[in-house]
């Protein structure tokens, strides 16, 4: 190899050293927040990363994707809000054709801060936060969270739902993303999902009240039941299976048009003539309540 072509080539390996420097724009800001405050974060393709401390401030870092216009930071210390902000091209703003580069955000907020993240094609990861309110909003993405709000709201379309909570309330909703919701939930539990898979377990507490429904996902619960609690979970095709402890004292009720039921020690009713089945069964002293219907899928109580 002459001079001149190790000339040439190590000339080319500057300009893609020098492109890959530019590529994407480190973040590195910090604003004081009130330790109660509340934090908005908006991304819409790349990651959100968010981590608690113990201080009253909110640390920003990351990349900001080539071709994204500015990463706005406006507020106070009582509401702090981030957005990344993408160029708008021909009216039809980043579903209408850009070519930006993904953002990745990486937050450090103080623990007991609100925190609502709203992102489209951006994986969100949050850990640690113990806030009154926590809400996620995705589309696509993969959403992770280990988290001891008080309350606390997931919604995806696509993208899976992680979920290890210990909160008083928990609603969550997919479309066709797995759900997977486990921790120590001992208030109001909500979920619903179209043809996703969903998974939900409660970690040495009692349910006030828990309510699912699916049309074609599975749907997989095992928690017990406070006094006077209630349990209601409806699928059109997908399968339900639901597990209670063998201390259960509820009136437990199941009812599917052509699925097949079964509960322990219950009497399936079905008529002569048509389809359908039901039962209605009392286990202990029947303080709680439970219902399971279906119209095609499987419906079936364990008490373990």
């Amino acid at each position: 190899m002459t001079r001149a072509h190790i000339q040439r080539l190590a000339f080319g390996l500057a300009l893609l050293t020098a492109h890959g420097a530019f590529a994407a724009t480190p973040i590195n800001e910090t604003r004081p927040l009130d330790p109660r405050g509340r934090v908005e974060i908006e991304n819409v393709k790349g990651s959100v990363q968010v981590r608690a401390w113990d201080k009253p401030e909110v640390k920003i870092e990351g990349s900001l994707g080539e071709g994204v216009e500015r990463l706005e930071i406006d507020g106070d210390r009582e509401h702090l809000s981030i957005r990344v902000k993408y160029p708008n091209r021909s009216g039809m703003g980043v579903l209408g054709g850009d070519k930006s580069e993904p953002t990745d955000l990486r937050l450090m907020v103080p623990i007991r801060a609100d925190l609502d993240v709203d992102v489209v094609s951006a994986d969100v990861n949050v850990e640690g936060v113990a806030s009154n309110e926590l809400s996620v909003d995705s589309v696509s993405g993969e959403v992770t969270v280990a988290a001891a709000p008080r309350e606390a709201d997931f919604d995806s379309v696509s993208g899976d739902l992680m979920l290890t909570v210990n909160s008083g309330r928990v609603s969550a909703e997919t479309v066709s993303g797995d759900l997977n919701l486990r921790g120590r939930l001992d208030g109001e539990i909500r979920v619903e999902t179209v043809s996703g898979r969903v998974d939900v377990t409660t970690l040495n507490t009692r349910v006030q009240k828990l309510s699912g429904s699916t049309v074609s996902g599975d749907i997989r619960i095992n928690t017990a039941l406070a006094n006077n609690g209630r349990v209601t979970l409806e699928t059109v095709s997908g399968d339900l299976d639901l597990t209670l402890p063998k201390s259960l004292s509820a009136n437990v009720r199941g009812e599917s048009f052509s699925g097949d039921l079964a509960a322990p020690g219950a009497q399936i009713n079905r008529p002569k003539h048509g389809p359908g089945s039901s039962f209605d069964h009392r286990y202990g002293n029947g303080d709680g309540d439970v219902s399971i219907e279906s119209f095609s899928g499987d419906a079936t109580l364990r008490l373990e």
